[in-house]
Order: C-alpha cells, then structure tokens, then sequence
C-alpha cells in the first residue's frame, strides 16, 4: 500500500501549518514556499483540508491560514481522509461487486483490517510529527567467542 502524493503531500502541508500554529497565520503561498511544493498543488490541499475543517480561513489584514483544530487533535488518519476518502485497502468494503465474491473467505475479515490500519494512523498526532522521531536503540549483539 502507498498513499498518494496529494496525500503525502497534505501531510507535509500540515505539519508545516503547525508550525505557524497558535495565533499564528500563513498563506498557501508561504505553505509553498516553505514545503518547496507548488503553489497550485498546495491551493488545492488548502481547499480539501479547509473543507475537512483540518484548516481554518481567517479573512482580513491579519488574515492566512490557521489549524482548525490543536495538533494533538489531528491525526494523519484524519488527513488521509480529507484528501483520498474512508481509508480501505480493497474496494469490496464499499459493497461494490465483485468477480469472486462467491467463493471470497476474505471479504469478512477486510474491514478489520483497514480499522487496523486506520487505527494506526489514527494513534500518530500532527503534534507527534512535529516533533523529531526518537531514536531507535539498536539490539546489542555479542560477539561468539571463536
């Protein structure tokens, strides 16, 4: 499984929205500038994130973009949703028929699988993101005396 750029690229557009967070503001122009993404390509984000309520328009002098929520209250379950919809890894979730769903022992046992993986994303904060990962000890291996 690979998300999409659009995806990919939301989540690198919100983790760079909070930054600015708090009474901060920023432009999607800014937002491009400072994610090295294209101005177009950010726009249209701006707009499906804004629509999730996952951004915030704020209009006038000191106008921009905000978070429409805290950090801590946005996952990147959340932000996969806003721009690719439900999170499903086979479309026979959808009840969209199938060529072999007759003899399928699978189709029960899929939406268990795609609440695991929603529920792995949903368990990572943009907070979380915005801050370095920690370092992974790596198993200390012994040396077998020759």
């Amino acid at each position: 499984m690979r998300l999409s750029n659009l995806a990919d690229y939301a989540v690198i557009t919100m983790c760079q929205a909070a930054v600015h967070c708090g009474d901060g503001r920023v432009s999607a122009a800014e937002l491009a500038a400072e994610t090295g993404l294209p101005v177009p390509t950010v726009q249209k984000l701006v707009s499906k994130l804004t629509a999730a309520g996952l951004l915030r328009s704020v209009r006038g002098a000191h106008g921009g973009l905000q978070l429409g929520r805290p950090a801590a209250a946005i996952t990147v379950a959340d932000i996969v949703e806003a721009i690719e919809g439900p999170i499903a890894l086979t479309a026979c979730v959808d009840h969209i028929a199938c060529d072999f769903e007759t003899g399928c022992n699978m189709r029960a046992h899929w939406p268990i699988i795609n609440d695991a993986l929603r529920g792995a994303l949903a368990g990572i904060t943009l907070a979380q993101l915005r801050t370095p990962p920690v370092a992974r000890a790596l198993p200390i291996i012994e040396e077998i005396p020759a």
